[in-house]
């Protein structure tokens, strides 16, 4: 019986204290590195032009309103920072309220941009401090959920040491832009459901050791972990909607668990099981609960009379009812306006990249550049770059192709679940650079980033050895993980002056940049 229970929910290692402690410590180094000189540059950085004053009027008016120009306009960035709400655009009488604003993305990132705001101001480090804060957390959910696919915490540790040290990681942390807040709700979801895995497989294990067999086994209960799933991957729907993509793939995943944990047992029908037993409450988990949490963040648009393509006087017009469906109607059209903008959006952009080529790192994009003084040369330079640790790139491409192997040779469920979330965060871009031609860049790959991570991980596993392999083969595989780490750490270190805007002589900023597309 233990062996039963061991193969369907391994234990835990046995150092609680330092299962929280060592992921708590990486995540304050990873801290340190994204919160000390947020608010360099001091200006607006790429699309932080539309996100910061999206997010200032989610928290001025609960939806996004129309602003004088372009937040680079020297009058409008005055304004804007000291929260005058005269920056915004006035309709023609009779209607003397801002006009309201047509945005293609859902809400829930500007709202947590804009609580940086309403707390710290409208400050670069105001808007940039909840990127900030959700990259750090994502490094300690990173830790923990390595930790608990390996069950090791010194793997847990490498796996949040190396997202701290990801270049592009690094920088959305430190740019109030939507990307950061859409991989942390995916990765977030992710970990839940890696944890409900573990949940179900014990109760399942209980079942087996105090009850008779059957043919579809029981039923595991409401879940909790599934639901919290659940409602990471709605809310990472209502930051953006190529959220929908892992919340699908998710749900089908943890299904196909769910019937490999009955099967495990030796029950006769694992997948009736499955449909019978477990589809029900995932349907809660996996839909319902993702799309109240997907409804519950447009909240604000519901509630004002003044959203983009909201008739609300049309809509209180007739009573209670009128109002729902009218209000209904209308978000669905605004939804509709959005999808063809999504799938039209082809305008040619200096930074734009194809999706095959964001493994490979060909074409970050720059976020800030200017030629300032003050560096002690003639010509200086000061960038951030967008552009991942080429040492943890191209080695997790390698580990990759290694996990590739290692599914089709043992069907391990680690390396299937982090080929499958790698798959899910990169093909569906081959389908719009195929059929719409559509504008995009190399910073969409960030939801990719923390499952090429876990591939290093779990790699860096396979390295290592079993516990019961010979000392001397963990020992070389130690000191080669561990030499890869040291490099991904110099990687890095050397990278860091163009990953924060540090002012540079020239000649210091050309050698670090690896590739020609790189300018």
């Amino acid at each position: 019986m233990g062996s039963t229970r061991d193969r369907l929910s391994p234990p835990m290692p046995g150092n609680v204290l330092w299962g929280w402690l060592g992921p708590l410590l990486v995540a304050a180094f990873g801290a340190v590195l994204r919160f000390t000189g947020l608010g360099r540059p001091h200006a607006v950085m790429f699309d932080e032009t539309y996100y910061v004053k999206h997010a200032f009027a989610l928290i001025t008016y609960g939806v996004e309103r129309a602003s004088l120009g372009t937040i680079e306009d020297p009058v409008a960035d005055r304004m804007l920072i000291a929260g005058d709400t005269d920056i915004w655009v006035r309709c023609t009488p009779p209607d003397v309220d801002p006009c309201p604003l047509y945005v293609a993305h859902p809400p829930l990132g500007k709202w947590m941009i804009g609580v940086g705001e309403q707390i710290f101001g409208m400050t670069p480090f105001g808007w940039r401090f909840a990127a900030a804060l959700i990259g750090t957390l994502s490094i300690l959910i990173m830790a923990r959920v390595a930790r608990r696919m390996t069950r090791s915490t010194v793997l847990g540790c490498l796996a949040g040491l190396l997202l701290a040290l990801d270049g592009l990681h690094f920088v959305l942390s430190r740019t109030a832009l939507l990307d950061i807040f859409l991989m942390f709700f995916v990765l977030a979801g992710f970990a839940c459901l890696v944890v409900d895995r573990d949940r179900a497989r014990g109760r399942l294990a209980d079942w087996y050791e105090s009850s008779p067999l059957s043919e579809h086994g029981p039923w595991l209960g409401a879940r909790p972990w599934r639901i919290a799933a659940g409602l990471c991957l709605g809310a990472a729907c209502a930051v953006k909607w190529s959220g929908i993509f892992f919340l699908i793939a998710f749900a089908v995943m943890s299904l196909v668990w769910d019937a490999g944990a009955r099967r495990a047992v030796g029950l006769r029908r694992p997948y009736g099981g499955m449909f019978g037993k477990d589809l029900p409450t995932a349907l809660l988990a996996m839909a319902l609960v993702p799309a109240l949490t997907y409804m519950a963040s447009w909240t604000g648009w519901f509630a004002s009379p003044l959203g983009w393509g909201r008739n609300w006087a049309q809509a209180t017009s007739q009573g209670p009812a009128y109002f729902v469906f009218d209000s209904i109607r209308s978000w669905f059209s605004y939804h509709f306006q959005v999808l063809g903008f999504h799938t039209g959006l082809a305008t040619p952009h200096s930074y734009q990249s194809e999706p095959w080529s964001w493994p490979l790192l060909l074409r970050p994009v720059a976020f800030f550049w200017e030629t300032p003084g003050g560096c002690g040369t003639e010509t200086c330079a000061q960038e951030v770059l967008g552009v991942g640790t080429p040492v943890i790139w191209y080695g997790g491409l390698a580990a990759l192709i290694t996990m590739i192997a290692w599914y089709v040779a043992t069907r391990d469920w680690r390396a299937g679940a982090v080929l499958l979330a790698y798959a899910v965060g990169w093909l569906p871009w081959f389908y719009w650079a195929i059929a719409d031609n559509r504008t995009m860049y190399l910073f969409y790959a960030i939801p990719m980033v923390p499952f090429m991570i876990l591939a290093l991980t779990l790699a860096a596993g396979l390295v290592i050895g079993k516990a019961e392999a010979a000392p001397n083969r963990r020992a070389v595989g130690a000191a080669f993980a561990g030499a890869f780490m040291i490099l991904a750490l110099v990687n890095f270190a050397w990278l860091h002056p163009v990953l924060v805007a540090e002012i540079i002589p020239h000649s210091q900023w050309w050698a670090r940049i690896l590739l020609s597309r790189w300018v």
